[in-house]
């Protein structure tokens, strides 16, 4: 019964304050529509100096401005972020470095001027002159010329003084209450500050050895700053400083500089409230205190089952990673090794061939390692999107069969595609990476795990749901460990590593890409007998003139120009070596070939030369990245094809280059075999598009 009146009541506070915060603002549709899309704008305050912003006893900031800046929140009806800094050099060169879009307090100076708008002077304080009480130099600026100044480092005041009073030796400490100190200590003989906030420390922080002497001609007059280059956000932020009315702003001044400030524990409805508090506390542990004893009874079974599982797969884990330690030594093992044998000075031609094929497919070796790891980590993490795309699933199926017949056939093996989708059932809405690689792995698996016999590919459509299924006479799984095969690091999977090259992670990434895409992989299995795993997806079929197989391949390379223009982008001198060498090993080419290290190199060399045909521009470089640069070269020559090539090869990446402007990717390290279509599709369009 307390829970459930504690629910109303806490209910009843949320409605209330949703409805007050519910107001309507002062901006437009456009105005908070830019406001919600750019939610991460930050307030840079330094409340240091009260008490116009400061720390108060319960350890979060308060004071005049802070009262001002919630009065502009309401009246935008949005929430800054604000951002703490303990150093006022520090929060200057994040202004400077636009880090920070709005300064809560600040003096307009002329050097300030250049990049940033003030707005809102709420107050002038003059500044005064401090000494100690049994001293007296005088109450005029001239009568301190042969002393020592001290004011905070790069302050509003250290400025001014540095540039109108010329004969003033000035020396400068982090902040106001330190300088206030040195003074009393004897290390300086005067300070130069605002009068409030010379007020508020001498008796706040008991400096009674202090004096306020004089006021000076110069005044202290903080103003809200913001970004000059932020359009939107001055117009934001005019438009509501000028809607706060001088009452408004009187209401806060008064608020801070005639009440007195009273600590919260002091407070008669801070012990109201506590007492209250501590009585509903009370009254709940005593409610919830049989509840408990039932809960632990009940848990401990939990627990100590939930133990012996955690224990077992930070085993497995362990096994895991022992296993990656073996497969990436493996690859690296012939890759080092041949590599070495290739500089032998007796090797022959046929040796050489040899070992190079031996590096190479190490090297893809290696790479399938990194990727499954990569892959199965951002699975767990959810960091992985589903991208729809019209898919010809006939000839995505074909593809497969071509690619894995020669590794059936090295193994003796039968392998055998029945495919019985017609032309227009095989045109799919789906994610062709994802299915691409659920198939990948069921087929590899099969042909992995079979060493006589047949697998065979079956694919048909059966009640809206498309089925494919993949059936080999292999070794077959355990019966005690099929419910553990789609896990990662199964007992069953790791076992099967000892005796497979592998990870052991296949069939775990293939059942979470099939889940992604609404499918589902089952599976049926006899020991050393086979497997049949059956990957079922909603079929949806996509109707389309499309559907009909046009094909037009030009290859005729007597149409190409006479040189092709070609400019990498790449700051690495092996890999610009490498696509170089690859380049002119196609012979039918006459390509020029020009470099730039970097995305501004890029820029520069595409608006001096307008004869280039095709970029090959890297993503990761200094200066600028191939991201910017596509998107300003785009904006110049739309029509100049860049392909991406860059290590960063994941869906969102390929993805993000795309977005940037990119007409094609290559992943590093880059395969000629991968390379030459690309180089064949875009200058087979210009010598269509120059010649007709």
């Amino acid at each position: 019964m307390v829970k459930k009146s504690l629910h109303i009541f806490l209910t009843s506070i949320l409605i209330l304050g949703y409805l007050s915060c519910s107001k309507s603002t002062i901006l437009n549709e456009q105005e908070k529509k830019w406001l919600q899309n750019n939610d991460s704008i930050t307030v840079g305050v330094f409340p240091y100096y009260a008490p116009y912003q400061f720390i108060n006893e319960n350890e979060k900031i308060d004071g005049v401005l802070i009262d001002y800046l919630s009065l502009i929140e309401k009246k935008t009806g949005h929430k800054f972020q604000r951002k703490l800094y303990t150093n006022w050099e520090n929060l200057l060169n994040d202004a400077k470095n636009n880090k920070v879009e709005i300064i809560l307090e600040i003096q307009q100076t002329s050097s300030r001027d250049s990049y940033l708008n003030f707005y809102s002077q709420l107050f002038e304080s003059s500044h005064t002159i401090v000494t100690r009480k049994d001293v007296n130099y005088g109450k005029d600026l001239e009568n301190y010329y042969d002393k020592i100044i001290t004011v905070p480092k790069d302050y509003a005041i250290h400025e001014i003084l540095k540039e109108k009073e010329k004969n003033l030796n000035i020396s400068t400490e982090i902040d106001d209450i330190t300088c206030l100190k040195q003074v009393l200590s004897g290390k300086y003989h005067a300070y130069i500050g605002p009068k409030a906030v010379a007020n508020y420390l001498i008796k706040t922080e008991s400096l009674n050895g202090l004096k306020i002497v004089a006021e000076t001609k110069y005044n202290y007059a903080p103003s809200l700053a913001v970004q000059k280059s932020n359009t939107y956000l001055n117009q934001i932020i005019s438009k509501s400083t000028n809607s706060i009315t001088d009452h408004e702003k009187q209401v806060i001044f008064d608020n801070w500089l005639y009440n007195p400030i009273i600590p919260f524990y002091k407070k008669a409805s801070f012990w109201i409230t506590l007492t209250a508090m501590a009585l509903l506390l009370l009254i709940i542990i005593l409610l919830l205190n049989r509840y408990l004893k039932f809960l632990i009874l009940q848990k401990t079974k939990e627990l100590s089952f939930a133990k012996e599982k955690a224990e077992e797969s930070n085993k497995l884990k362990t096994a895991f990673i022992h296993n990656i330690s073996h497969e990436v030594r493996t690859p690296m093992n012939g890759i080092i090794g041949f590599s070495e044998l290739l500089n032998d000075p007796k090797i022959t031609a046929e040796d050489q061939k040899k070992y190079s094929k031996i590096i190479i497919d190490s090297s893809n070796q290696l790479i399938n390692i990194i990727d499954d790891i990569i892959e199965i980590s951002q699975l767990e993490t959810n960091q992985v999107e589903v991208r729809s795309e019209e898919v010809n699933l006939n000839a995505l199926l074909d593809i497969l069969f071509s690619d894995f017949q020669s590794k059936a056939v090295s193994k003796n093996i039968a392998i055998y595609l029945n495919n019985k989708l017609t032309d227009d059932q095989a045109f799919l809405l789906i994610d062709k990476l994802k299915i691409t690689k659920i198939l990948r792995n069921l087929i590899d698996n099969a042909i992995k795990f079979t060493t006589k016999g047949t697998v065979e590919i079956y694919c048909e459509i059966k009640e809206g749901i498309l089925i494919i299924s993949v059936k080999d006479t292999g070794i077959g799984i355990k019966s005690e460990d099929q419910e553990l095969i789609f896990k990662n690091f199964s007992q069953s999977e790791k076992e099967a590593t000892k005796s497979y090259d592998g990870l052991g992670l296949g069939l775990s990434i293939a059942q979470k890409n099939a889940k992604l895409i609404n499918g589902n992989i089952s599976f049926t299995s006899m020991l050393n007998k086979g497997s049949s795993f059956i990957f079922t997806i909603p079929h949806n079929p996509v109707f389309t003139a499309t559907n009909q197989n046009v094909s037009l391949k030009i290859n005729n390379t007597h149409d190409l120009p006479l040189k092709q223009v070609i400019l990498i982008v790449e700051d690495g001198e092996i890999n610009f070596l490498y696509l170089k060498t690859i380049l002119h090993t196609m012979k039918e080419f006459k390509f020029v070939i020009y470099r730039a290290e970097n995305g501004k190199e890029a820029i520069e060399i595409c608006k001096k030369n307008e004869g280039i045909d095709l970029i090959l521009m890297d993503i990761r470089m200094p200066i600028m990245d191939g991201y910017t640069a596509t998107k300003k070269i785009k904006k110049m020559r739309p029509e100049l094809p860049i392909v991406a090539q860059t290590a960063y090869s994941t869906e969102e990446d390929v993805q993000k280059a795309l977005d940037a402007g990119c007409d094609d990717f290559v992943s590093k390290p880059i395969d000629r075999k991968i390379l030459r279509p690309i180089i064949d599709k875009y200058f087979s369009v210009f010598s269509k598009s120059k010649f007709t």
